[in-house]
């Protein structure tokens, strides 16, 4: 038997109560009707894109969105059913959806446990009530603590939460108390971002530089000791960072996104989802009523990336994690040493004291992980 290529799956839900004010993910409020309609497409693209992916087994699934759990939990319970006629899952893969405090209940969580989801991934921003509400998020920190105990009880074992800083208004005092009491309930996992006040949310035209409300924000000095207080907390409390921003209880890091940052071929389903299979990206219609209307037989918007575009891509992602990229894989991969690839970059990083060569590993140092975009440009070829 020929042995299956690994996949992940990653499935969009547009959906969510009200959109945040920071937000400028692909998502919208939305009637029954039209969440309807929509799931129905959705399963239709399931449908005929498993067809295609017979080769394949899927490792890791992870419902994003928008706000998967305001859905109804029985489109969650049939979107999982389809998934499983039409792709070969690989046994105790792990299965991520993304939930927001105050849209689960006992019957949804129960629903999503009996369609395979074993593990949930918490949006809660901050613990500070003001700071959420200025957020516009829809919950309280004591609507985040109902719904996390409610998980638990109903037997997931694997939790995640993620968390912002550099909020306006936001105190460094305030930031480590968001980061004790969500670290204090112990999930496995802990997310922990930077606000970008990107254009074209109301947050931007509120805070961007040069604007009047602009100086709520947090300074540089006062964001960099956020950033690194993030990490001497978690650490305290037994959080390894193995990513940039991300931080878990050993052995529970989330395989999804590390398939992200290792290469791991994707493909998404859903209103706008990207793909990265065989050397192409592509992505879906992100117009709702093209969505609703096109045929997912034929991959669209596809760019096939040249060698040195994958090259890149290789050191650009993987100088996310902490353990950093192997330069064996590297060769083995493309055939070539990456040193005669990048002649002089990495011993350049490594004498400025941003990385290191460790055991066939380049990897960052923490000075190299606080400028790491600087690094990661340094591989982007002429």
């Amino acid at each position: 038997m020929t042995k299956k290529k690994e996949l992940e799956l990653y499935l969009h839900i547009p959906f969510c109560v009200r959109k945040c004010a920071y937000c400028d993910f692909l998502s919208f409020s939305s009637g029954k009707d039209k969440q309807r309609e929509y799931m129905e497409r959705l399963l239709d693209e399931i449908h005929v894109v498993g067809e295609q992916c017979r080769e394949y087994r899927i490792s890791t699934i992870f419902v994003g969105g928008g706000t998967p759990s305001s859905l109804d939990s029985k489109w969650i319970v049939e979107m999982m059913k389809r998934i499983r006629e039409r792709f070969v899952i690989a046994e105790g893969a792990e299965i991520s959806l993304e939930a927001n405090p105050g849209t689960v209940t006992e019957e949804k969580l129960s629903d999503y446990r009996r369609a395979g989801i074993n593990r949930l991934s918490f949006g809660l921003q901050s613990a500070d009530n003001r700071e959420l509400s200025l957020l516009g998020r829809i919950h309280t920190w004591e609507e985040f603590l109902e719904s996390f105990h409610m998980a638990r009880q109903a037997g997931f074992a694997n939790l995640n939460v993620d968390l912002m800083s550099g909020l306006p208004g936001q105190s460094l005092a305030s930031w480590k108390e968001t980061i004790k009491k969500t670290a204090g309930l112990e999930p496995e996992h802990i997310s922990a971002y930077s606000l970008i006040l990107e254009e074209g949310t109301p947050f931007f035209e509120r805070y961007s530089a040069g604007g009047p409300e602009s100086r709520f924000l947090p300074d540089e000095d006062t964001e960099r000791e956020m950033y690194h207080q993030t990490r001497s907390l978690l650490g305290s409390f037994g959080y390894e960072r193995y990513e940039i921003s991300n931080y878990a209880r050993p052995g529970k890091e989330c395989l999804h996104n590390l398939g992200y940052w290792t290469d791991v071929p994707y493909r998404g389903l859903g209103l706008g989802a990207s793909s990265y299979m065989e050397g192409e990206r592509f992505c879906n219609e992100s117009d709702l009523g093209l969505y609703l209307k096109g045929s997912f037989r034929e991959r669209k918007q596809v760019q096939r990336l040249t060698k040195k575009e994958q090259q890149e891509e290789f050191f650009f992602v993987g100088l996310r994690l902490v353990r950093g990229v192997s330069l064996k894989e590297f060769e083995r991969r493309f055939g070539v040493p990456a040193t005669a690839v990048y002649p002089g970059v990495m011993e350049r990083f490594v004498r400025e004291g941003a990385a290191r060569l460790e055991n066939g590993w380049f990897k960052l140092t923490e000075l190299g992980l606080d400028v790491s975009n600087y690094v990661m440009r340094g591989f982007l070829q002429e």
